[in-house]
């Protein structure tokens, strides 16, 4: 019995329905806090540390997920497509937007690291934590980074960026769909576009395109300038 419930299907099946719990709470609540994806974390965090699960054995099953995330990103251009006109009409400001928010994104952390006294192992761990987990792994592996911490600190900015980003949005009087799809997508990546698309198609489509532009603008930085940064 114990076998079959620490298999790697039954973590898998887990996953899944922690998921699907998470959807359903945020249909029902239609609060931002009850994100689907921080309800699922909690879910089977929970499960982990109650049953004293090691977190490898549950990434047997639990990690096959990771292969969706990128057709799952790259699924997002769906939405661009059906706004390729306002895309056009507005490019100069959207690839100005991804550019600043992803500068800002990489000088912050590299300020704050330094204020606090960071290893610059963990500098690098977190210097892509506003880009999607396929680009930000990557990034810090290639840095010398610890995955694990670049995992946590993208999840943390997607969930933050999800539920305080449109209200702060509000608060300073930014209403314009493409400027706030923008600002999601850049700071807080797919975990962010997921309640872009909530707000409206445009904004939806917006956040997906600045995904995309941000993990190049951020690719870009750290690899030409991570010889002076670090």
């Amino acid at each position: 019995m114990y076998n079959a419930l620490t298999s790697p299907i039954a973590f898998l099946a887990l996953s899944i329905i922690a998921y699907s719990f998470g959807v359903w709470l945020n249909d029902k609540t239609k609060s931002p806090i009850a994100h689907p994806l921080l309800i699922s974390c909690i879910i089977v965090g929970f499960i982990l540390v109650v049953f004293k699960i090691p977190l490898e054995k549950y990434n047997e099953g639990g990690g096959v997920i990771n292969l969706f995330l990128t057709p799952a990103t790259i699924a997002l251009a769906v939405p661009i497509y059906r706004q390729l006109e306002i895309l056009k009409k507005h490019l100069l400001p959207i690839l100005a937007g991804a550019f600043v928010g992803s500068v800002v994104s990489i000088i912050s952390v590299y300020i704050l690291a330094n204020l606090f006294g960071l290893d610059w192992q963990i500098v690098k761990s977190l210097l892509p934590k506003s880009v999607t987990t396929p680009i930000g792994v990557a990034l810090s592996s290639s840095l010398g980074g610890l995955t694990a911490i670049t995992s946590l600190a993208i999840f943390i900015t997607g969930i933050t960026g999800a539920l305080c980003l449109p209200t702060i949005l509000k608060l300073f009087g930014f209403k314009h769909p493409v400027a706030t799809g923008i600002s999601i997508g850049t700071a807080s990546h797919a975990v962010g576009t997921s309640r872009a698309l909530q707000l409206g198609e445009i904004e939806g489509a917006m956040s997906g395109l600045a995904i995309g532009i941000a993990g190049l603008i951020t690719a870009i930085i750290i690899s030409v300038g991570s010889a002076i940064l670090l």
